[in-house]
């Protein structure tokens, strides 16, 4: 086992059980590490893969640390790793560049299957914000996989069994935000500021320049979701109606909606919960049961 940072809370899980692996490298950044619990089986053992929120410029894997439902995966039998990322605030710049990272750790514990005795064709993202939209982006996505790298870990799939999203957005095409929820078209200098940032621009000018529609379109997950998308688990708790902040903004009810719409309009199998709006799953699967069903194990 590696050492870990001793300002970060230790990574045991609510329980009291230590990580089986602590801050795991999986690239040559700083924030490219996980922790991994590994579920006792002498079987390759399916794995729920957390990635932390925070707007892609604060927040570590220690979110999940005292995580119920990260118990109850390991009671069932499924591994729980919990990862960091570069924000987007750090070179290259932009949220694509911390999505990469995620993808990269998803190969990374696929390459390394044997070392933490994972079955590599059941691996499951979830997270919650920023988290979560990594999470859906990897699951809409075609495989991103590069059979002709040289790096052995970017050869590896980055297809999905399920994902799960909570406080999730619907696209990180932010243009788009207005028309799903349902505001007055808005192009101030902040807006396009806040998109240029996440577009990983530094000015509101390179908006304008082909490269910025070409990470527009890689973006934007909701436009990417076909039926072939893996299964996914929404949860939006927050309430409807004009939000009154970014927070409400970012983690608006109306995204599930969008999300659920679309699954519906393409065939995509979800489950969405935004019980503000009075979006509830008939089946009241949480997003454990939801996993373990998807990984063909009996549901806790």
């Amino acid at each position: 086992m590696t050492d870990f940072n001793t300002e970060m809370p230790a990574p045991v899980n609510m329980h009291g059980i230590r990580a089986t692996f602590l801050n795991e490298k999986y690239g040559l950044l700083e924030r490219n590490n996980f922790d991994i619990w590994l579920a006792k089986s002498e079987e390759p053992t399916p794995l729920v893969i957390y990635i932390h929120g925070g707007g892609f410029t604060s927040g570590d894997k220690s979110k999940y640390y005292k995580s119920e439902d990260l118990v109850r995966f390991l009671e069932a039998g499924v591994s729980v790793a919990v990862i960091n990322y570069r924000y987007m605030t750090e070179p290259p710049y932009g949220i694509l560049a911390s999505l990469h990272d995620s993808k990269r750790c998803l190969q990374y514990l696929r390459c390394n299957d044997k070392k933490y005795n994972i079955d590599k064709t059941r691996i499951a993202c979830s997270g919650g914000s920023a988290g979560a939209g990594t999470s859906l982006w990897l699951a809409f996505s075609d495989d991103l996989a590069d059979p002709e790298n040289a790096d052995p870990v970017l050869r590896e799939s980055t297809r999905l069994t399920c994902a799960g999203a909570f406080a999730t957005q619907s696209t990180y095409d932010i243009y788009r935000w207005d028309e799903i929820l349902g505001l007055p078209a808005n192009k101030s200098p902040k807006k396009l500021h806040e998109i240029a940032c996440a577009f990983g621009f530094k000015t509101t000018e390179s908006l304008l320049l082909p490269e910025a529609e070409k990470i527009r379109k890689e973006l934007d997950f909701l436009a990417k979701m076909t039926k072939t998308a893996s299964p996914f688990f929404v949860f939006n708790k927050q309430k409807g109606g004009i939000p009154a902040n970014q927070d409400e903004l970012n983690h608006h009810p109306f995204h599930a909606k969008a999300l659920k719409e679309k699954a519906l309009e393409v065939g995509a199998e979800a489950v969405v919960y935004a019980p503000e709006i009075g979006i509830n799953d008939p089946s009241g699967k949480d997003l454990v049961q939801f996993f373990l069903e998807k990984f063909g194990l009996t549901s806790q």
